[in-house]
């Protein structure tokens, strides 16, 4: 009872804070410090109840759908406060991220609260590196995907307007490039990881299983956006399609071939 109270809080303070971030923008008014506190707050109702799970059932929330939604809404929800905190120039990308957790947030509480089979090749430090690193690629993708939203808006009429007080497109842009390539070195990171995770849990380093095809695919992806970017002259919206179409093959590979697939990572082990 008290983990799903924390958690049912925390989502509160995610939606007042999304929702005073899309109404700040929609009535062009500054409600910024506010919503940093209701960020704070929500992750650290969040934070107990993940704890309180953990030491409930002895171990880390990475088995379930719901366990790795929740835990992915945290980590992305502190990448963003983080940026919105330490950059407070894009504070109004706000208005483009939430909408996004907010789906993420649906999603988990439709979701069975029930403990799953934690399978015993899971007990090993190189699971949490390589998870963490995977945590902090999704997290920076994010907030490219924010500033690449409000890239794409601003090109509509509405959006021109109510996005006024951001940096200009070509500033934007260039912060997305870099949450990108930060993106990158922790994929790359994550995907080393993974295989020495794979090598001591099922005695080999690559299988080319589901879930590691589309790791793999998630990396070209964001290698060849990066590379267009680099050698190529791509106007502002152009490049945030890409960090679009990296975001949404991301999404896919953590969120949907796990649990569509008899992937080990499924836990069927």
């Amino acid at each position: 009872m008290l983990e799903a109270q924390q958690l049912w809080a925390a989502v509160l303070a995610y939606v007042l804070a999304g929702s005073g971030a899309i109404f700040g923008v929609v009535l062009r008014r500054n409600w910024q410090r506010l919503i940093l506190g209701l960020m704070v707050l929500g992750l650290a109702c969040h934070t107990a109840s993940i704890v309180v799970r953990w030491d409930r059932l002895g171990h880390g929330p990475f088995i379930t759908m719901f366990e790795i939604l929740s835990s992915n809404v945290w980590s992305l929800m502190l990448a963003f406060t983080i940026a919105y905190w330490r950059l407070p120039a894009i504070r109004p990308s706000a208005a483009v991220v939430m909408p996004i957790l907010f789906l993420m947030m649906g999603w988990l509480l439709m979701t069975s609260p029930k403990a799953g089979h934690f399978p015993p090749t899971y007990h090993t430090t190189w699971l949490f590196i390589h998870i963490g690193f995977g945590k902090v690629f999704l997290g920076a993708v994010l907030v490219a995907v924010g500033l690449s939203g409000v890239v794409l808006m601003r090109a509509t009429v509405w959006g021109r307007d109510r996005f006024q007080r951001l940096p200009a497109d070509g500033r934007l842009d260039e912060l997305a490039y870099r949450c990108m390539a930060l993106g990158f070195i922790f994929e790359t990171l994550m995907l080393i990881a993974g295989a020495i995770w794979a090598q001591d849990a099922w005695g080999r380093y690559w299988a080319w299983d589901p879930l590691e095809t589309w790791a793999f695919v998630t990396w070209l992806t964001l290698a060849f956006a990066l590379h267009a970017r680099a050698t190529s002259r791509l106007s502002p919206q152009a490049a945030s399609w890409l960090v679009v179409a990296v975001f949404v093959i991301a999404f896919l590979t953590f969120f949907g071939v796990p649990f569509v697939s008899t992937s080990p990572h499924k836990g069927a082990v």
